[in-house]
């Protein structure tokens, strides 16, 4: 059930999916669009029913970024800062795993948020473009701290030069996605991992994905200290003593999360 102008959410099998719905403009973003995201994910990460979180896009596209029939705001920063980021820091900082499922272009800010997820699947057709040097502007939503950790900075500084799109195998190959699928099972392939993925145990996933975010801050000694203290937390959780018991007596394990 879903009640937003412009995107859906639906929960199935612990796997909520929400999807971004302007599809006559390819998902670009909008303000109603901007604050629709921000509240489905909201509702995603406190929905107790939802152990993975799966973001899609309806149509021919994933997102084509900012709607410029939106107009330019007076104060880009501004939007920026208070619209678009407290939905791209919530899906990183979500303590549930994202998956972004990219159909189309993933182009502009829509690219940031496909790389935001913690996992994405991209149909063999999608691709990721940084189209804003096109358009004489510098990437935002957090691009270039993707881009750079993931390609180094002179490839990086290369695709945002040249407006390179990069096709899903490319992806692939440079760590920006995890899997390529045929572009007409690409929700089904997505689902069907979220929900193999939804089985696991909540906390090993929640502070895993901790873990990993603080590994790209911290040095090495501190990332072991850091890692020390979570798996104190991970520990003592009755999922540990469920999946050692199961372990022992052959069966798979039932997790709850505490």
């Amino acid at each position: 059930m879903s009640d937003f102008e412009t995107v859906r959410y639906a929960v199935d099998q612990g796997v909520a999916l929400i999807t971004l719905n302007r599809p006559a403009v390819l998902n670009a973003f909008n303000g109603q669009m901007r604050r629709d995201l921000l509240a489905a994910v909201r509702r995603a990460i406190d929905d107790a029913g939802a152990c993975v979180v799966v973001l899609t896009g309806e149509g021919r596209g994933f997102s084509a970024g900012a709607d410029l029939a939106d107009g330019i705001p007076p104060l880009v920063q501004q939007q920026i800062d208070e619209e678009y980021k407290p939905v791209l820091m919530a899906i990183s900082e979500a303590p549930k795993p994202f998956i972004s499922a990219v159909n189309g272009a993933a182009a502009g800010i829509g690219s940031s948020f496909a790389m935001a997820c913690d996992l994405t699947v991209m149909a063999e057709n999608a691709y990721i473009y940084e189209a804003f040097m096109a358009i004489a502007l510098v990437p935002d939503g957090g691009a270039t701290w993707h881009l750079v950790r993931q390609l180094g900075r002179k490839r990086a500084f290369e695709v945002i030069m040249e407006g390179e799109k990069i096709s899903a195998a490319r992806c692939v190959e440079l760590g920006l996605a995890n899997r390529v699928v045929p572009a007409e099972r690409l929700l089904e392939e997505t689902l069907a991992w979220a929900r193999a993925i939804a089985q696991k145990a909540p906390l090993a996933l929640r502070y895993s994905k901790e873990a990993l975010n603080k590994a790209m801050q911290l040095d090495l000694a501190d990332t072991i200290s850091y890692e020390a203290k979570l798996q104190n937390i991970t520990f003592i959780s009755e999922d540990t003593r469920e999946g050692v018991q199961a372990f022992f007596e052959k069966r798979p394990p039932v997790f709850k999360g505490r």
